[in-house]
């Protein structure tokens, strides 16, 4: 089955290439040029994908953002921006969309997006479902792998797909240190230069829902010069569901830059 893609995007001239590209790579795609109308295809047209502007007429890209997320749509959001509004880009990932593009872009570019944001929601959907689901458990801090639960002393915290991928990517191998670069490749699926500042956002807004003083964070840390980590401070507390005893290895094949 086709992959759905959404366009929403007011100038012709752009929806028309993005279009007709994703077409070219076997997508079925639909497009609109109102914002309205737009959240109303979106709410009802079962995408795989939406491709979203920022400016639209009758409803900016930004709000239907936060329309789709309050409507608990979890579908990835590539938001269209432009070049020298990094405002725009900030607010979009807080209001929830996944991935941003900043014009002019080049189509090799945004090929290269939509096809690493549609292969995260595949790996997603083809991992197995078990009956007793591993949790990795930090101190009051809790990630049910199965069904993509984060709580924390047992009240849920909300995160769009993107914040749970990057979370579960760096607690999985807590103490050692990633630079932006090897996190854009490895939860993206994707390395653009000038782009990773994307991963600096999510890092903010992981660190407003998760920690106590997001200024001191105790589980997602900064390490100056190099990159971030997810602290080793809880790992004797790390445990299954099962009962037993998480195993962690000091090492890894991923080697910060």
């Amino acid at each position: 089955m086709k992959r759905r893609i959404l366009v929403i995007e007011d100038d012709q001239d752009i929806n028309k290439l993005v279009s007709m590209n994703l077409r070219d790579m076997n997508y079925e795609v639909e497009s609109c040029d109102v914002g309205s109308r737009g959240l109303q295809m979106a709410m009802t047209g079962n995408f795989d994908l939406i491709v979203l502007d920022v400016m639209l007429p009758e409803m900016d890209g930004l709000e239907i953002c936060m329309r789709l997320r309050t409507a608990k749509l979890l579908m990835p959001i590539l938001m269209l921006t432009a070049k020298d509004s990094e405002a725009d880009r900030v607010v979009g990932l807080e209001m929830g969309a996944d991935d941003y593009i900043t014009k002019p872009f080049s189509v090799r570019e945004l090929q290269a997006r939509v096809k690493a944001m549609l292969r995260r929601v595949e790996m997603l959907t083809q991992t197995p479902v078990v009956a007793e689901p591993d949790s990795l458990k930090f101190g009051q801090l809790e990630i049910n792998t199965a069904k993509r639960l984060v709580t924390i002393d047992q009240a849920p915290v909300d995160l769009t797909s993107t914040e749970f991928d990057l979370l579960l990517y760096m607690a999985r191998q807590p103490g050692l240190v990633f630079s932006r670069s090897q996190l854009l490749d490895k939860v993206w699926g994707y390395h653009h230069s000038g782009y990773e500042h994307t991963v600096n956002s999510h890092i903010n807004r992981l660190r407003t829902k998760l920690e106590k003083d997001p200024s001191n964070p105790e589980y997602v840390l900064t390490v100056w010069g190099v990159g971030y980590k997810f602290s080793d401070a809880g790992l004797a507390n790390q445990t299954s569901l099962d009962g037993t005893h998480a195993e962690h290895s000091n090492t890894s094949t991923d080697k910060p830059e």
